[in-house]
């Protein structure tokens, strides 16, 4: 896979969706918000619609996003598809529905315009709970625990260097879950290479939706977490996470 070379804004945003279009306009509102707040960087920000069967690829047109196609349902796909047209410097990777502050935003640029940083990602938090008031608060707090301290970006929000991410061989489209745990581990072997960090910020932690608490049960949340981690095989079988991740 080779990434587009024309080089015409500073950074790009890309976002893989799936029929989102109850948060695609929120989050749209919230970046484009944010990006011409940027000085001295200018930014796009990309949709990638992946055989979405709502009106998301047409709110994404109405709010400026650049939309491009990817017909196989898979998150990886859809990010590696976004990044093949991004013409960025930088690619930053947010989920349909997650909230991005702008103080995250320009706060992850200023990290890579470092010089010092190859990439990371933020902590995350609900939006609700849910009305599971443990696992609801527990959960989130659990996984920020574990991406600080393995250093492991959580896909909801992922900042990287586009020419390291492609050497890093993208998302792997073999994986149909987990796909950030393994990129985040190839990608930090790059920026070590380089003698460059590989960041978890946590003061300002992404909002992302609390659906997933009224999609599974809190046994399915905690394997999702654990099982990139020490079980990343299973993660290549389509037929398993299609089972054991299925949206309702």
């Amino acid at each position: 896979m080779k990434p587009k070379m024309n080089v015409e804004v500073d950074f790009s945003i890309i976002i893989p969706a799936y029929n989102e279009q109850d948060y695609i306009g929120s989050v749209l509102d919230r970046l484009f918000d944010a990006i011409v707040k940027i000085k001295n960087l200018t930014g796009e920000v990309i949709v990638v619609d992946n055989n979405c069967s709502d009106q998301t690829a047409i709110l994404a047109k109405e709010k400026g996003a650049i939309v491009v196609f990817e017909p196989i349902n898979q998150i990886s796909r859809a990010r590696n598809a976004g990044a093949c047209v991004a013409n960025g410097k930088y690619l930053i990777f947010v989920d349909a529905d997650t909230l991005v502050s702008n103080e995250l935003l320009l706060f992850s640029l200023h990290k890579l315009e470092s010089g010092k940083c190859g990439g990371g990602g933020s902590t995350v938090v609900f939006d609700s709970n849910q009305n599971r008031f443990f696992f609801g608060s527990f959960m989130p707090y659990f996984w920020s625990w574990i991406s600080k301290t393995f250093k492991l970006a959580a896909g909801s929000f992922i900042f990287c260097d586009k020419q390291l991410f492609f050497e890093a061989e993208c998302f792997s489209e073999k994986l149909f879950a987990g796909e950030e745990i393994l990129f985040s581990i190839n990608y930090k072997k790059r920026c070590k290479e380089r003698g460059l960090t590989f960041d978890i910020i946590k003061d300002f932690p992404v909002v992302t939706s609390s659906r997933k608490l009224a999609w599974f049960n809190p046994f399915q949340i905690l394997i999702t977490i654990l099982m990139p981690l020490f079980f990343p095989w299973v993660l290549r079988s389509k037929r398993f996470c299609s089972f054991w991740y299925r949206r309702p």
